[in-house]
C-alpha cells in the first residue's frame, strides 16, 4: 500500500466497510463463522511460505534498526508457531459461541418476560506491536464474536501482517462473509494511530496490546471507549498460616516461569511470623536463577545479599529477572501495601486460614484474586475462555481475562403477549 495515502482518509473509509461489515457479520449463524475459522487455519497453513519470507524481511529490518534481543523473539515466527497459530484459530471455532444467548429470563406481575440476550460489540479497533500472531488470534475472536475488527499492528510486522491478514480474508471469503469484517492499516503511518481511537462514528472499542507507553499515550487520546490494563504489578503475599513448602513453590512459579508477562509476580511480602523459614530458601531459589533480589531491611536479615529496595522498586513492573520483597505484619500490612502500589492486575494470598483468605479475595481491588496458586494462571486459556482479546483492569464492561464473552455486550429483550402499561 502506498505509504503517502492520507491516514485520516484511509481509517475512515476502513471505518466505514467495518460498519457495514459487522451488520453481516452480526446475523451470521455459527455455523457459518465456524466455517469462516476453519478456512482461515487451512489457508494460515496454505501460506506458511509467504508469511515466513514475509517475516523474514520484517526480521531483517528489525535487525539492521538494531532491535533488541527480545523484540526480535517477539517479531519472528517459525514454522511451529505459524502452526500454532492455526491451531489457535481452530481451537476458537470449537468455543460456545456467546451471540444470541438469552439469560436472566423472568415473568413480570405485568405479564411480560424479561430476559438479557448477547450481542457483538460491533466494530473492534484493535492496537498491537510486535507480535504479528496477533493478528490471526484476535481477528478469530473477533469474528466469532460477531464483530467486524480494525487491526493496527507495529509497523515493525507490517509485511507479516499483511501476510496472515490475506489469509483471515481468503477465509472470509470462502465462508461467503464480508472480507471487510477483518481489515489491516497496512500502512506504517503512526498517524493513523490517533486516527483510529477518534473514529468515534465508525469504532465502538479500542483493545490496545503493548508497552506501557502506547497505552497511556492511547488512554489520554482516545475517544472510544478503551478495554486496557497499564500495569502488571502483581503480588504474592504468605501469610503467617502457610503451608511452607507450598508457599516456596507458588512464589518460584510466580516470579520465575517467564518473566516478561503481566501476570508474572513483581513484589513478594511475607508476614513477619513465617519469614524465617521461607525467606533463605526462597532467595536460594532465585540467587540459583540468576534472580536480582531487593529487599527492605527486615528481609534482608534473611536474605544478606539481597540489595536495598527503595519506595520506588514497589511501583516497578520489572518484566525482567527481579523481584521486590518485603516483611509485613500480617494480612492488613499486606493488603494495604497491595492497594498502595498495586495495578489491580492480579494478586495471590498464600494461607491456610481460610477466614483471612476470604477476606483478601473479598477486600483486594483487582481484577484476578487468588488463594493458594500462583498468579501466573491469570490468563484467558487457563481459566477456560479458550483464548484472549488482552486483560482489563478496567471495571466497566469487562475485567480480567477477556475472551468471547467480552468481545460481546447485553441488551433487554422483552417477550409480551399483547400487554399495555396501566
Amino acid at each position: 500500500m502506498d505509504q503517502k495515502v492520507d491516514a485520516a482518509s484511509l481509517v475512515r473509509e476502513l471505518g466505514i466497510a467495518a460498519r457495514a461489515a459487522a451488520r453481516d457479520l452480526a446475523r451470521a449463524s455459527t455455523e457459518t463463522k465456524n466455517q469462516a475459522l476453519a478456512a482461515m487455519a487451512a489457508e494460515i497453513r496454505r501460506g506458511a511460505q509467504a508469511i515466513l519470507a514475509a517475516n523474514a524481511g520484517d526480521v531483517a529490518q528489525a535487525k539492521a534498526d538494531s532491535c533488541d534481543a527480545a523484540f526480535i523473539d517477539r517479531l519472528t515466527l517459525t514454522p511451529k508457531l505459524i502452526e500454532q497459530m492455526a491451531l489457535g484459530v481452530e481451537q476458537v471455532a470449537a468455543l460456545a459461541d456467546p451471540v444470541g444467548a438469552i439469560t436472566d429470563k423472568r415473568t413480570q406481575p405485568s405479564g411480560i418476560e424479561v430476559a438479557r440476550m448477547r450481542v457483538p460489540l460491533g466494530v473492534v479497533g484493535i492496537i498491537y506491536e510486535s507480535r504479528p500472531n496477533v493478528t490471526a488470534d484476535a481477528a478469530a475472536l473477533c469474528v466469532k464474536a460477531g464483530n467486524a475488527c480494525i487491526l493496527r499492528g507495529g509497523s515493525e510486522a507490517l509485511e507479516s501482517n499483511r501476510a496472515i491478514a490475506a489469509c483471515v480474508r481468503a477465509g472470509l471469503k470462502s465462508a461467503r462473509l464480508p472480507q471487510a469484517a477483518v481489515q489491516l492499516v497496512g500502512i506504517a503511518d503512526r498517524a493513523a494511530v490517533g486516527a483510529l481511537i477518534k473514529l468515534r462514528e465508525f469504532g465502538d472499542i479500542i483493545v490496545p496490546r503493548g508497552c506501557k507507553e502506547l497505552i497511556e499515550r492511547l488512554s489520554r487520546e482516545s475517544q472510544i471507549p478503551m478495554i486496557k490494563h497499564l500495569d502488571g504489578i502483581c503480588h504474592v503475599y504468605i501469610d503467617d498460616e502457610a503451608d511452607a513448602e507450598m508457599a516456596i513453590k507458588i512464589a518460584d512459579n510466580a516470579k520465575t516461569q517467564r518473566y516478561g508477562t503481566c501476570n508474572t509476580m513483581e513484589t513478594l511480602l511475607v508476614a513477619e511470623g513465617i519469614a524465617p523459614t521461607v525467606l533463605p530458601r526462597i532467595a536460594s531459589i532465585y540467587q540459583g536463577k540468576g534472580v536480582e533480589i531487593r529487599a527492605d531491611a527486615d528481609s534482608r536479615k534473611y536474605i544478606p545479599a539481597a540489595k536495598p529496595a527503595h519506595e520506588s522498586d514497589y511501583y516497578t513492573e520489572w518484566l525482567a529477572p527481579i523481584v521486590s520483597i518485603r516483611v509485613v505484619k500480617g494480612l492488613d500490612e499486606a493488603m494495604d501495601h497491595i492497594a498502595k502500589y498495586g495495578s489491580q492486575h492480579t494478586d495471590a494470598i498464600v494461607t491456610g486460614n481460610r477466614q483471612r483468605a476470604e477476606r483478601f479475595l473479598r477486600e483486594v481491588d483487582s481484577a484476578s484474586v487468588m488463594w493458594n496458586a500462583s498468579t501466573r494462571f491469570a490468563d484467558g486459556y487457563e481459566y477456560g475462555l479458550g483464548a484472549e482479546i488482552g486483560i482489563s483492569t478496567d471495571k466497566l464492561h469487562a475485567r480480567g481475562p477477556v475472551g468471547l464473552e467480552g468481545l460481546t455486550t447485553q441488551k433487554f429483550v422483552v417477550l409480551g403477549h399483547g400487554e399495555v402499561r396501566n
